[in-house]
């Protein structure tokens, strides 16, 4: 089935759910997750002019699986489970290194040469290419993780089913997301940008730009190369003033370096944790 056909039957059992129990729908569905897992079909994808589409009857499509899916009980040694979705298999096939206990979802997408400590990835995410997802790390539903990045221990990258029009949180090849970190509300981190430990960004997160003699304040992106470490700024409320978090961009990673090099040198100029 073609992609445009896959994409009629979706959105017709999503405008009438009696169409669940057909075989063309459930069929469809199957074959959506299927290609999720395989990385041949995403959430959303990057435009040759650097912006970003997302499928969103690929969302309801994840969204249809679930009641099309039954409760089963899995057992791995001691272990129990209960739940409606299968886990990811087939990781020495793919190339990939799962570190016990690491867990990943059926419909999630994890490239080759990636390298998974005990963490979690959501069914419809797309972890690229030479990734560490490291310690207790989350990827949630259908976000898009780039080539290169290394997600630091305790990242919670968030996820996003619903609404449908929500776009999935983005972060772009080469990244480094420090330790405890937390990505979510569709928030877009740039090629190679370094996040600092502990920086929280969510869509109405003021980014405030501070190399220049003014402050520059933008929100739900963070530009390529850029370094970034949490910041507080005072807001007056009826109850007095207080300190509110915000994010500080204060430096640029090189490009006259490699990643590595570059990671090394932004950390060291700007004494940013990781």
């Amino acid at each position: 089935m073609n992609e445009n056909a896959l994409r009629q039957h979706i959105e017709a059992a999503w405008s009438d759910r009696s169409l669940i129990q057909t075989e063309k729908v459930r069929g469809a569905v199957a074959e959506v997750m299927a290609q999720l897992d395989r990385g041949t079909l995403r959430v959303a994808y990057p435009e040759a002019d650097g912006t970003w589409t997302v499928n969103e009857w690929v969302k309801q499509a994840v969204l249809l699986n679930f009641p099309i899916q039954t409760m089963e009980t899995v057992e791995v040694g001691p272990f129990e489970f209960h739940d409606k979705m299968p886990l990811k298999r087939g990781y020495a096939e793919a190339g990939v290194r799962v570190v016990p206990h690491a867990v990943v979802r059926y419909g999630a997408h994890v490239a080759p040469d990636c390298i998974l400590m005990p963490s979690y990835v959501n069914l419809g995410a797309y972890v690229g290419e030479r990734t560490m997802v490291d310690t207790w790390a989350t990827v949630g539903s259908c976000a898009q993780i780039g080539a290169d990045v290394h997600l630091s221990g305790g990242v919670g990258i968030g996820g996003v089913l619903e609404p449908l029009q929500a776009a999935p949180v983005i972060v772009q090849d080469g990244a480094f997301i420090g330790s405890r970190c937390i990505v979510v509300e569709g928030v877009r981190v740039g090629k190679e940008a370094v996040l600092g430990a502990n920086v929280v960004l969510t869509a109405s997160t003021p980014i405030v730009d501070v190399r220049g003699a003014t402050p520059v304040e933008t929100r739900g992106a963070v530009p390529p190369r850029a370094v970034v470490i949490p910041g507080t700024r005072p807001k007056t409320f009826p109850a007095g003033t207080y300190q509110v978090p915000c994010a500080l961009i204060i430096g640029e990673r090189k490009e006259s370096t490699d990643r590595k090099t570059s990671l090394n040198d932004a950390l060291r100029q700007h004494d940013v944790a990781v």
